[in-house]
């Protein structure tokens, strides 16, 4: 069944106009390297509404710095409460004619869908690397970028099968100008809808089969060709003399031989473009269904588990020494002032820190003493070693990793709570380049329910760090987030000074010793204060 949509008449959609799909997962891009932190489409609304009808500008959810955007609209879980992933991206694919308005359309649709954490990945960004006798005709206009055999179809169905299934991605940038691919790619991860739109998006099978929804945009010739002089002249240095040559030679054959034959695999036809806003509705409405059905409750789950087990064999936890149960005491008093408290967690952290490190992988190794004699030794076995804080609490152990593992390199992911469902979210992440080659120390002051943590790590597996290679290290923790980490991680290790027996209604830990990052960023009345990172 295929739909064409005008503003006069509005076909609603069967439950067959779509291809199935099982699951929808939520996408988060970061440029590459540790310091290009926005994502290739940022949201541009509020919270998500049911319907595209009522659209209502509002502020978008960022914050803005001297340097940088950070978006503050969270991930909700894409995953069960046993860690495995259970949602899969919806893919909207947007097929047509070169300047048809595909662009316009994704935008709108954006817009309307009004949800964090949406990509727009463009068809253009997988064109081949020219060769130079390639690179010599399309100096001359005589290369032919509007032919199937123009794009790198292995590398695009390999990205996008990746992307929608959550894990992390390189895109290559390709400059039109010199007709090649820039030196550094852009790092995309974690979405919960992908909107992939290109002049070929329907010619392959193994990509339609990646594609949840096709929607062709369809716009008459001339309009097309009026917007290609435009774009081609101003943003791409071209003359207009050449821009004529290709449409004839290339673009208008193309089209009729590729392009427009694919419409009839459309799920949607929008006349158009961008200006049809009755299409645009209806795919907002389709969209919206598909991710309200697949809405997860991870912490709650988390939260009503009954763990009944012993502590797990991956869980070590920091002889209880005099001197251990003296430093429990001092930041476990209320009376305990800051700058001591201040001072005796750090002490403690230094000691966990130093426990964590026992873990790693070592080798044997013989060095010579200054008094030329051998010594039989150990050495770390690896490639690097990677500290990742969970924000905010987490940062304040990564002075007493960099204290003892000389040229760390850190990471940051922050989670929170959204206090309207209870659920963490992911807000933020940074990631050195190729972590996934490292061993992770992964840090947060105190774990709960082991919602944040699970989360966590979730997002290092997303980025190809291998389980067994993940410890994560928290100065207390519950029983329950033991467990919880421990049942949907078996092969991550867990590292902690304390583990304590249950949780209040408020999910703190009891006894507890309060919100950590608060105490240490400012003096307040810390100990009442509710803990917003879980």
């Amino acid at each position: 069944m295929q739909l064409h949509l005008t503003t006069q008449q509005v076909q609603q959609p069967t439950q067959k106009s779509y291809a199935t799909h099982t699951t929808v997962v939520l996408l988060f891009c970061s440029g590459s390297g540790e310091d290009s932190l926005d994502r290739l489409l940022p949201p541009t609304g509020a919270p998500r509404r049911k319907s595209a009808t009522s659209l209502s500008k509002s502020e978008p959810p960022l914050l803005r710095t001297g340097t940088r955007t950070i978006y503050t609209a969270g991930r909700p879980p894409w995953y069960d409460e046993h860690g495995a992933q259970s949602k899969e991206a919806f893919v909207i694919g947007l097929c047509g004619g070169s300047a048809s308005g595909k662009t316009t359309v994704a935008n709108k649709i954006i817009e309307a869908l009004d949800v964090p954490w949406v990509v727009l990945l463009s068809m253009d960004s997988f064109y081949k690397v020219l060769s130079p006798e390639e690179q010599a005709l399309a100096a001359t206009n005589d290369y032919n970028f509007d032919h199937p055999a123009a794009f790198d179809f292995e590398l695009l169905v390999a990205t996008l099968r990746k992307l929608k299934q959550g894990k992390s991605v390189k895109i290559p940038v390709y400059d039109f100008t010199t007709h090649g691919r820039q030196k550094d790619w852009k790092n995309v991860y974690g979405a919960s809808v992908i909107i992939f739109e290109g002049i070929m998006s329907f010619a392959d099978k193994e990509l339609l089969q990646l594609l949840d929804m096709k929607i062709f945009v369809d716009t008459d010739s001339d309009i097309r060709l009026v917007r290609r002089l435009r774009r081609d002249i101003t943003e791409r240095g071209r003359d207009i003399e050449g821009v004529i040559k290709q449409y004839n030679k290339f673009v208008k054959p193309a089209f009729e031989q590729y392009i427009e034959p694919a419409m009839r695999l459309a799920d949607i036809v929008v006349p158009r473009g961008g200006g049809n806003m009755v299409a645009i509705d209806l795919i907002v409405q389709h969209v919206h269904s598909q991710l309200e059905e697949r809405e997860l409750s991870v912490r709650a789950l988390l939260a009503s588990a009954q763990q009944t087990q012993p502590l797990p064999q991956t869980l070590s936890v920091l002889e209880s020494t005099p001197q251990v149960r003296g430093l429990h005491t001092i930041i476990r008093n209320k009376e305990t002032c800051r700058d001591e408290f201040i001072f005796y967690s750090k002490r403690l952290m230094r000691l966990l820190i130093e426990h964590a490190l026992t873990f790693l992988p070592s080798q044997p190794c013989v060095v010579q003493t200054p008094q030329g004699h051998e010594y039989k030794g150990r050495s770390y076995k690896g490639k690097g070693i990677t500290g990742v804080s969970i924000l905010r609490a987490g940062e304040t152990m990564e002075p007493a990793l960099r204290a003892v593992c000389k040229d760390v390199r850190i990471g940051k992911i922050l989670i929170q709570t959204n206090l309207d469902s209870g659920e963490p979210e992911l807000h933020y992440l940074r990631l050195p380049k190729d972590i996934s080659e490292d061993h992770v120390i992964l840090m947060d002051s105190t774990v709960s329910t082991g919602a944040a943590a699970m989360m966590a790590i979730r997002v290092l597996l997303d980025h190809e760090v291998q389980e067994d290679k993940i410890m994560l290290v928290s100065l207390l923790m519950a029983e329950l987030g033991v467990h919880s980490v421990a049942y949907a991680f078996p092969k991550v290790k867990i590292i902690t000074t304390a583990v304590d027996k249950s949780l209040d209604d408020y999910l703190h830990v009891i006894p507890g010793i309060g919100n950590i990052a608060m105490i240490i960023e400012k003096p307040c009345d810390w100990m009442m204060e509710p803990r917003n990172v879980v």
